[in-house]
Parts: structure tokens; C-alpha cells; sequence
């Protein structure tokens, strides 16, 4: 088995030790990029409606979680070390990047949600399981002893983020249509 299937498997089980190591190794910060593509891949497939246009909304949920990957962590980051740290909290934005993207890798499975029926459950439960790992992660990362304490850093990023998503989908994409006169 290979080093990164290895990996995204401890962190789809949630190990402490995994986020740990992945929080220290500045090598494996594109391994990460590599599980939260996976993730959104895998994502893309199980929910896609098909519309005719699969490659640029595989493309377009891409990119937008690659760039909600980075937003979460530098959220997680500013939220977990400047308003709620611990006593031994220290990270850098670095250090958040590389244990949310491991944290994405519960994420794959959601490829199962294009099996009828079972499929919307399998994409819940992927996601929930991802929301799991994020708190591991963030908890690693933070070197929280709480794990309260990482999910409300997880909570108030996640209620941050939707906000800014949302504002700028209304802004630049898909906000209701201005009446033309």
C-alpha cells in the first residue's frame, strides 16, 4: 500500500498520531492538496446532476474546494490561535492546511452517491465523518486538549465560511436575477 493511501486511511480512522505527523511534515502538504481533489473529485460524482455539462461543474466543485480548503484552514488557523488558543497553542497556517486536508478524506466514499437509494445516506455520512476529522485535525493542529474546544473552532469557521460563501455567490454567481425593466 502506498504512503498516501496509508495516510488517508489513518486519518479516515481518525488517528491522533497521523495528524500529528502530517501537522510537522511540510512535505506532505502537497499530499493533502492530492486527498482534498480526491475528495471533491469523488464528491462531484456522487452528487452530479447531469445536465449535460459534467466536466466544467467537476471542474468549477474543484476549485471551489481547493479554495475552500485553504479558507477553512486559515478560518481554523486565525480563530484557534488568536481568539480561543490554549496555553500550548501554536501552529501556523501551514501546519492547519496539511491536517484539514487529510481530514477530507472521509470524503472519497461519496462517490458511492450515485447508487440509488443508499447513496444520499452514504454522502451524509461521509460528509459527517469528514466534520469528525476536521475536529481531529484542528485539535492536533492547535495542540487543544479539548475537543470541545476544536469544535467550536470547527463550528464558528464552518458558520464563517457559509457566510462568505454565500455572500459571494450572490455577488458573483447566483444571487436572484436584478428585474430588467
Amino acid at each position: 500500500m502506498n504512503e498516501l493511501t496509508n495516510r488517508m486511511l489513518r486519518a479516515a480512522r481518525l488517528e491522533p498520531q497521523l495528524y500529528e505527523e502530517v501537522e510537522h511534515d511540510e512535505t506532505t502538504t502537497v499530499q493533502a492538496a492530492i486527498v482534498v481533489v480526491l475528495a471533491s473529485v469523488a464528491g462531484g460524482i456522487g452528487t452530479i446532476q447531469w445536465d449535460g455539462n459534467i466536466f466544467g461543474l467537476l471542474i468549477t466543485g474543484l476549485l471551489a474546494s481547493l479554495g475552500g480548503w485553504v479558507i477553512w484552514s486559515v478560518l481554523c488557523w486565525a480563530i484557534g490561535t488568536k481568539l480561543v488558543p490554549e496555553a500550548s497553542t501554536e501552529a501556523d497556517i501551514g501546519q492547519l492546511l496539511r491536517t484539514l486536508g487529510f481530514a477530507a478524506a472521509p470524503g472519497v466514499l461519496r462517490i458511492f452517491g450515485v447508487i440509488p437509494v443508499l447513496g444520499p445516506i452514504i454522502v451524509i455520512a461521509a460528509t459527517l465523518w469528514m466534520m469528525a476529522a476536521f475536529v481531529v485535525g484542528v485539535r492536533q493542529a492547535l495542540d487543544y486538549s479539548s475537543t470541545w474546544r476544536a469544535v467550536g473552532v470547527c463550528l464558528v469557521g464552518l458558520v464563517i465560511q457559509v457566510v462568505l460563501l454565500s455572500l459571494a455567490y450572490t455577488l458573483f454567481g447566483g444571487g436572484a436575477a436584478a428585474p430588467q425593466g
